[in-house]
């Protein structure tokens, strides 16, 4: 359980469970924690408020610039309406995944 980290590789890129608290002070990528049920995810903060997906594209923008790639290669594939969420970063995934680990650390 100790290893476990809150993204999947997969093929094309990787999947991040993320927490979102939505309405904050800033823009950021906390840290790690975990889910009620001891499952790992990735805490993160936007300013935007949760109408109309603007905290779903101000969560993919804030992790696209933390992992360096574009706006389009960041989505939020699950739990658009949930405080949890999937999101999708394309791109390579051993490289994305370095990066995201250097980024919490």
């Amino acid at each position: 359980m100790a290893d476990e980290r809150p993204w999947k590789l997969q093929a094309d890129g990787i999947l991040i469970t993320v927490r979102l608290t939505p309405k904050s002070s800033k823009d950021q990528i906390e840290k790690i924690g975990t889910q009620s049920d001891g499952r790992p995810l990735v805490l993160a903060r936007v300013r935007a408020v949760p109408e109309k997906g603007a905290a779903n594209k101000a969560v993919a923008a804030l992790f696209a610039k933390a992992l360096s790639v574009p706006k389009s290669s960041t989505e939020v594939i699950a739990g658009s309406t949930a405080r949890i969420k999937t999101l999708r970063v394309l791109g390579e995934p051993q490289d994305l995944a370095k990066r995201l680990e250097d980024h919490l650390s």
